[in-house]
């Protein structure tokens, strides 16, 4: 189908989901559950088609983790559909309401946005994420998966738009829109048509869509992640933190990209945290004070290292002199999204808190954590790291925008 006719239909579908009762979209999100459930065979071989393809063309083995669907992560995909019916619904919820001097109430109400459009890379689980967030938000979805996962991506969202005919909403509430580059640019381009574009993806993706849509963009980040090892630190509390945020899965946007040592502790930190990454076939790329530490195992930070988002099992290293070196660091490094102290100074963790401009910030706790699910939202549909409207894990709030309600007696204005 064109995406000149599949617009229409978007903006058709997000009039009747404005409207939808919770009963309606929580019954269709069980329909969609079931739906994919049952296609699991289906899905998972579209998945293995693109899997080899991906490994026929000597895509990164990062990649094509990210790209990869297992029956544990399908079994994801199905759960995140069930928990968002359990969640609130936000729209109609009242974020402020007063009454005037008049007699005139007024209430500012949540609402959809309306018709969002999604421009992501790989991971086709973000498909069944983005749908049933959009779904419950009262929000139809356009969704433009990369060509690398395009036969899982039709799989899913047929499956997915059959639950919703069988709940009796709309199958046009979810979309996937399909072709080439001159699709991509019509996307970004439908003023009128769509109300939000989210890109979900590399630095390369993010700055194509912000720099050449002409649709209102929430922009999502990539994560330069920092761990901070302060002098007070628990040093077997940062060497669990550090092999979490490293190792756990380093694909993702939320793993930490640099560790930064304080130079009082690094004598004592620096052996047991290269012996930790080794066991993990971890490459840490030092600056110089942290490669005379290390001595052997280490190669040599080169230019731009200590911005690179690696999404691998690379780190950058460094040790610092204080608190104020790591927090200048951060300051010239970050890309907004998670940074992280480990600490005992109640002190250090004040300033790490209050000067750290990013859309997370964490004190003894993996950056594994900045996440919708793990922060009770139920699945995201990224980690947004701008300051307008939405900032951090993006759930069912940050998909709505408001109203405002107004209720008179026949008041009129003096």
């Amino acid at each position: 189908m064109l995406f000149a006719d599949q617009g229409p239909l978007a903006r058709t579908a997000a009039r009747t989901l404005a409207t939808a009762s919770r009963e309606a979209k929580d019954a269709a999100l069980h329909a969609m559950a079931d739906a994919l459930d049952a296609a699991r065979e289906p899905v998972l071989a579209a998945n293995g088609e693109d899997i080899r393809r991906a490994e026929e063309a000597g895509t990164s083995a990062a990649l094509v983790d990210r790209l990869r669907l297992t029956d544990a992560r399908l079994d994801g995909m199905v759960d995140g559909l069930r928990q968002l019916a359990a969640l609130p619904d936000p729209v109609g919820d009242v974020v402020r309401g007063w009454t005037n001097a008049n007699g005139v109430e007024v209430r500012q109400v949540r609402v959809p946005l309306g018709v969002v459009a999604i421009i992501y890379e790989a991971r086709p689980n973000v498909t069944a994420d983005a749908a049933g967030i959009g779904l419950k938000s009262g929000n139809a979805v356009l969704l433009r998966g990369s060509s690398s996962a395009a036969t899982s991506n039709a799989a899913i969202v047929e499956a997915l738009r059959a639950g919703l005919e069988q709940a009796g909403l709309p199958a046009d509430s979810v979309q996937l829109v399909e072709g080439g580059r001159e699709v991509t640019a019509e996307l970004m381009a439908a003023r009128g048509v769509v109300d939000v574009l989210i890109p979900r993806g590399g630095a390369g993706l993010i700055n194509a869509v912000v720099e050449g849509a002409k649709v209102p963009v929430i922009e999502t980040g990539t994560g330069n992640c920092h761990l901070f090892v302060d002098a007070t630190a628990d040093l077997e509390m940062a060497l669990k933190i550090l092999i979490n945020a490293k190792v756990q899965r380093p694909s993702v946007c939320n793993a930490a990209e640099t560790l930064l040592v304080h130079r009082d502790i690094a004598e004592d930190f620096v052996p047991k945290a290269l012996a930790a990454m080794a066991e993990h076939g971890v490459t840490v790329h030092a600056e110089e004070k942290f490669a005379a530490l290390a001595g052997e195992g280490v190669v040599a930070a080169e230019a731009g290292d200590f911005d690179e988002e690696w999404l691998s099992l690379d780190l950058s290293a460094k040790i610092v002199d204080g608190l104020d070196e790591a927090l200048e660091h951060v300051h010239i490094h970050t890309s907004g999204h998670s940074e992280t102290i480990v600490t005992q100074s109640l002190e250090s963790s004040r300033r790490w808190t209050g000067e750290v401009d990013a859309a997370a910030v964490l004190v003894n706790a993996s950056s594994r954590f900045v996440d919708g699910e793990q922060f009770g939202f139920g699945a995201e549909i990224g980690i947004s790291t701008q300051k307008l409207h939405a900032r951090g894990p993006m759930a069912l709030p940050e998909m709505t925008s408001t109203k405002y309600v107004v209720v008179g007696q026949g008041q009129t204005r003096d």
